[in-house]
This record gives structure tokens, sequence and C-alpha cells, in this order.
């Protein structure tokens, strides 16, 4: 960065130069020149920035991110298990009934259809009215 300046005239109410005057020291600022030149930077940063993390403190970031990566590695564990109980109950059922090919070809889609329809807020209960012809 260069020391060459640009003389810049501009005229604010009262009420943005007490604001800025108390901020100044909030900003580790030492004159008013250089604070309303620090937000200016931020906000063309502000403005120009597809990446967010641009403008926000790199702490807060840092957080976000670990925070978003916490999350989802809690559900594809969570994910993990459920598979693994599901994969149980369905060699349980497989060892225990013979159910024909046919039938197994037409209750995916039907199953497909009810967890779209119920937003995946399936119960036992709406399985075995549906299989009774309750529902």
């Amino acid at each position: 960065m260069t020391d060459e300046k640009i003389k810049f005239l501009m005229r604010i109410d009262p009420d943005t130069d007490r604001k800025i005057k108390s901020a100044m020291p909030l900003a580790n600022c030492r004159s008013q020149n250089e604070f309303v030149e620090k937000a200016l930077r931020f906000y063309c940063d502000y403005i120009s920035s597809q990446d967010a993390s641009a403008v926000l403190p790199p702490m807060l970031v840092s957080a976000l991110r670990t925070t978003v990566q916490s999350t989802e590695d809690h559900i594809c564990r969570l994910l993990f298990k459920l598979a693994v109980e599901v994969d149980m109950m369905m060699n349980v059922l497989a060892a225990g009934m013979e159910i024909p090919e046919e039938q197994m070809e037409a209750l995916r889609p039907q199953c497909v259809r009810n967890v779209k329809r119920t937003h995946g807020m399936v119960s036992l209960e709406d399985a075995a009215a549906n299989q009774s012809g309750g529902a």
C-alpha cells in the first residue's frame, strides 16, 4: 500500500459523527479518517464478496466451521447406526418370512410413496394398518 492519499470530501450528520467518535477506540483507530477508511474498506469487501469469511472475524469463521463439522460428524454416526439397525431388522425378517419376489418388487415403490407422503415420518402403526388394508 502506498502513502499516496486522495482527498475525499464528505458530509455526515451529527449523530453519525458521534457514533464514529465513540467507536474509534473500539476499532483501534487514532483518527476519524483512519476509522472511515477502515469502515469503507470493510463495506466494499462486504458487498463485493461472495465468501462471507472475508468480512467475518477469523475466530468466528473457525468456530462456525467447527460447529458445522461436529454436527455433520454426529449426523453421519447416527445415520450409520440407523443403517446397521435397519440391516439387522431386514435380515431377521428375511430369515423368518418367505416373501415372493413379485411382492417385494411392488413393495419398494409403495414404500417410497409412503416416505415421500409422510416426509419420512413413517411409524410401525401406519405400516401395520397399511398391510392390513386399513390405510
